[in-house]
């Protein structure tokens, strides 16, 4: 096993996420298979419970695991599934250690960080890399590790002295380090400063850690004398320091390090089996890049939700956005709504605001609906917890199934549009969730049963769960690969009342997908209209660069006016809209010919 461990310095947030994930990229397009774990140096246990205004949306694995949002860059970029102990973080590791100690397995000795934590870190990362994480269950070859936040951290401490041994349990050429630093260049002199990146290795090298590579994050590429300086200081050849500079796409990012020879130091620092045959995983990868870069259309997403300051917090959404537009080849464009500001009491509170959001929708509206331009538009409704904005979201769905706007609801987006149509076309005035209103009349969306409501972290339907399509109509079970059922990951505390189900249908508001037992509804479609779909799990979870989620692709086939074309082709794009056949698949021991989305069906 290879371990390459990933950390940053000067400022959190510089990128080692999709660095870590690119590093992946590139080896598996070697024929390796890789697997990555997440260290977050928190005492939280997990993700679960984090305001999305502090660390971005909370991803969901498989196996219900609540975790960081770098594991969800991993599973895109790498196409791999992982598990809740690929996040690691200070409370899981202080909670094992301190539940052997009440099990007496230290023998009564004094339980300290040196070296029983430190030992425990290294035991969990040696055990999990050791976990498939591809179709193929084959053992990974190499863990990319990151370290999250920065070098220096009082938090982190632990896991740099475990690191510091590790390198010396596991042998030089098993373990490298990539220290990630930043290069800024302050626009009065316009040079980059190599001061910030030489404190940082100073302070690494300190702790024990002597970094291999020194990739730099800079807006503009190094300058060869700022190379040199960078690798005087820091005791680095010159081909060891690699620039990171800011990009077009996160797509480039591979093909960046791919450039600047990281493949080859890999190969000869840790002595990897690569093989030598093309590399048509990196072949993809460049043509999509190119493909996002000359894209001319035009698709817009009012994406109405509570946590819009923040785009972090619909990491994933606006991912599985992306890759569907560049399915379509359009250029997408979010227009972010807080939901708070479409409600009645925002004209009173603040009239600006409250104006300035209708006339999204509105414009949005004309744009689409009065004459056949390169612009359209489309509304999506992602998921959230708690009252604030919720009628505003409401509105925003009624405004939308009036209007004929194709409309895509996630996990609280569809139990809110079964409230909408409750109220406005049941006639059920006072219709609403029992999270918001404990006693309304009508309860049409209810607590679950194992829902445990004196608890917050894990006690919510959680990971993957399967759902049944009930009818061979479905546009959704068709855009799946019609499909008998589909595989997908959940995180809600609340349901739609069952018991209801037959009101809703008599008036076109069909369930056509339900859980394994006929109990849950999962996926609503309305008759007559262009696209209006609810689903009650998140598909943007599995969402990837060239296999993109099929409920989001259809709501931008939608909004772009090609959906019915594309039922009717089968669920295959036009030629222009694939990926040529030189492209490789992302797995190393498989090729794909096509892009066919009517293969997008989960096994």
């Amino acid at each position: 096993m290879k371990y390459i461990l990933v950390t940053g310095g000067v400022i959190s947030g510089i990128g080692k996420g999709i660095i870590a994930s690119s590093v992946g990229t590139i080896l598996k397009s070697c024929g390796l298979h890789v697997t990555a774990i997440k260290i977050d140096p928190y005492i939280n246990i997990d993700a679960g419970t984090f305001s999305p205004y502090e660390h971005g949306e909370v991803f969901v694995l498989d196996d219900g695991g609540e975790v960081d949002l770098d594991l969800g860059n991993y599973e895109r970029f790498l196409d791999i599934r992982l598990t809740k102990d690929n996040n690691l973080t200070t409370g899981k590791i202080y909670q094992s250690v301190i539940n052997k100690e009440r099990r007496g397995d230290y023998l009564g000795k004094t339980v300290q960080v040196v070296p029983h934590i430190t030992d425990a870190i290294q035991e969990w990362v040696m055990r999990q890399a050791k976990v498939p994480v591809d179709d193929d269950d084959v053992e990974p070859q190499v863990c990319v590790i990151e370290l999250g936040g920065t070098v220096g951290d009082i938090e982190s401490m632990p896991f740099i002295e475990a690191f510091r041994q590790f390198q010396f349990k596991v042998k030089r050429e098993n373990f490298c380090n990539i220290h990630v630093s930043m290069v800024p260049q302050p626009s009065a002199t316009g040079e980059q400063k190599t001061k910030p990146t030489q404190n940082s290795v100073r302070e690494l090298r300190g702790l024990g850690l002597s970094p291999d590579l020194v990739m730099c994050r800079c807006s503009t590429p190094l300058d060869n004398s700022v190379k040199e300086k960078i690798s005087m200081f820091c005791h680095v050849e010159p081909e060891q320091v690699i620039c990171v500079h800011d990009v077009s796409s996160i797509y480039r990012v591979p093909l960046l390090l791919e450039d600047q020879g990281v493949v080859g130091y890999f190969c000869r620092r840790l002595n990897l089996p690569i093989e030598t045959r093309p590399r048509k995983m990196l072949a993809k990868w460049k043509e999509m890049s190119d493909r996002s870069d000359r894209l001319l259309e035009q698709c817009s997403i009012a994406l109405v939700g509570k946590y819009t300051k923040f785009s972090d917090s619909y990491a994933s959404v606006i991912k599985a956005l992306e890759h569907s537009a560049l399915a379509i080849s359009h250029k997408l464009e979010v227009k972010y709504i807080d939901s708070a500001d479409l409600e009645a009491g925002m004209l009173q509170e603040d009239p600006v605001k409250y104006h300035e959001a209708w006339q999204k929708l509105c414009s949005a509206d004309g744009v689409l609906s009065l004459r056949r331009i390169q612009t359209q538009s489309v509304f999506a409704l992602p998921g959230g917890f708690g009252v604030r904005g919720t009628e505003g979201k409401i509105q925003a769905i009624s405004w939308a199934r009036k209007q004929k706007k194709p409309f895509l609801g996630v996990c609280l987006g569809m139990q809110l549009a079964v409230c909408e149509f409750a109220r406005n076309m049941l006639d059920w005035k006072d219709a609403n969730s029992t999270e918001f209103d404990p006693e309304t009349k009508y309860p049409v969306v209810i607590d679950m049963p194992e829902h445990n409501p004196g608890q917050m972290g894990g006690t919510m339907r959680l990971g993957k769960r399967r759902t049944i399509f009930k009818t061979k109509n479905s546009i959704l079970r068709k855009l799946y690969g019609d499909v008998d059922y589909v595989e997908e990951r959940h995180r809600h505390r609340f349901e739609v009342n069952p018991e209801l189900k037959q009101h809703f249908e008599e008036k076109g508001f069909h369930f056509v997908g339900q859980d394994v037992e006929g109990e849950r509804m999962e996926v609503i479609e309305l008759l007559d209209h262009p696209y209006f779909v609810g689903v009650q799990y998140h598909p943007e979870f599995t969402s990837r660069p060239i296999k993109p989620s099929p409920p989001y692709l259809g709501l931008l086939l939608a909004a772009a006016g090609g959906l019915p074309a594309y039922l009717q082709k089968g669920c295959r794009l036009s030629p222009r809209e694939t990926y040529s056949d030189r492209s490789g698949s992302s797995s190393p021991d498989s090729e794909i010919a096509d892009f066919k989305l009517c293969s997008l069906a989960q096994e």
